[in-house]
């Protein structure tokens, strides 16, 4: 497994990144465990967490990856493993978490609050990697980032990342952080993969000119560019036929992700990795590492079988020719998450 440097920290990962959304609602602890120790023998040292985990998010069963997570890595050296999880953003808005009652923010209460939580639930005195999971823009960053300082200082993190953030947001963030020296974000953790290429829009060069790292997450685009919803009949138990059922928030993410022009685009990519010998997933996996802003792409799994197929792009390197055939897909449906 091949590692990078995340953002300008000192913490050097692997390409790939175990991803733990899933554990403790679609996938039980048991199967959790094994996709873990199966990760970790392939050469993963960063796995991702989050307070609010599993998704998707509910009161019966919110904190429980992060419980999962901690038995697990009560079986592995600690120095061998990175950490990364998150804390809640504002729970006002588009979504109100959960946790705390829905009553959370990104300020020095909660974020105390939060990581308090997360470092006993993964039995831990320090998190390698502690990110704001949405931001609120309404707020200073100031705080946000003061109390992050406080908690580098202390020893309970080593380094601060965001999710979710905006061009707007991430340079605000490290204005804040350069004017009153502060700790910085080195990472972002957002959506991307070929059916979702907003990042290169604007944040790319936020990353490339500022040296943060993006951590990608879906670059399955949720199990779309799996083709499995390519299919006639809907495949049964799988993310997005559920959500269907689930309340607004969770049928509004099921259309961003599952409509007209994101399964034809994904017809088209299930030709080009035909074409090329690799499965739909290979190709979308080994695409997302490789942009010289990605430390390392988060990938997910509810079975170990779902992890070795993400595993087979490890040493995958796409040729431009398949790039630009990408490319094409691209340019003939444009943004088809929207």
């Amino acid at each position: 497994m091949k590692k990078r440097r995340l953002g300008k920290t000192g913490m050097v990962v692997s390409e790939i990144c175990m991803g733990t959304m899933t554990f403790g609602s679609s996938c039980n602890e048991d199967e959790a465990f094994r996709i873990l120790d199966r990760a970790y023998d392939a050469g993963i040292d960063f796995y991702d967490t989050a307070e609010i985990y599993p998704v998707p998010p509910q009161k019966s069963w919110v904190h429980r990856t992060e419980e999962i997570f901690g038995k697990w890595l009560k079986t592995k050296p600690r120095d061998g493993v990175i950490i990364a999880t998150k804390v809640a953003g504002p729970g006002h808005g588009w979504f109100s978490p959960p946790l705390r009652e829905g009553k959370t923010a990104l300020d020095k209460y909660h974020i105390r609050r939060a990581i308090e939580g997360s470092l006993q639930r993964l039995g831990v005195e320090t998190i390698d990697l502690y990110q704001t999971h949405w931001p609120d823009h309404d707020v200073s960053y100031d705080e946000t980032m003061e109390v992050l300082t406080e908690l580098k200082e202390e020893g309970k993190i080593r380094y601060a990342g965001c999710s979710n953030e905006t061009s707007f947001g991430l340079m605000k963030s490290l204005w804040t952080s350069d004017k009153y020296n502060l700790i910085r974000y080195d990472s972002i953790q957002n959506n991307f993969s070929i059916l979702n290429r907003r990042f290169e829009d604007e944040l790319a060069q936020v990353c490339r000119k500022e040296g943060v790292s993006l951590l990608p997450y879906s670059p399955l685009a949720g199990g779309v560019l799996t083709g499995k919803y390519n299919g006639s009949v809907p495949p049964e138990g799988a993310r997005f036929v559920r959500y269907m059922a689930e309340g607004e928030r969770q049928r509004r993410m099921s259309n961003r992700f599952l409509n007209e022009n994101t399964l034809a685009s994904t017809a088209e990519l299930l030709k080009i990795a035909e074409k090329y010998g690799m499965s739909a997933t290979v190709l979308s996996v080994a695409w997302s590492k490789q942009h010289d802003y990605v430390a390392s792409t988060i990938i997910g799994a509810n079975t170990v079988a779902q992890l070795d197929e993400s595993l087979k792009a490890t040493d995958v390197i796409l040729s431009d020719e398949i790039l630009s055939e990408i490319n094409l897909v691209s340019k003939k449906i444009q943004y088809p998450m929207g």
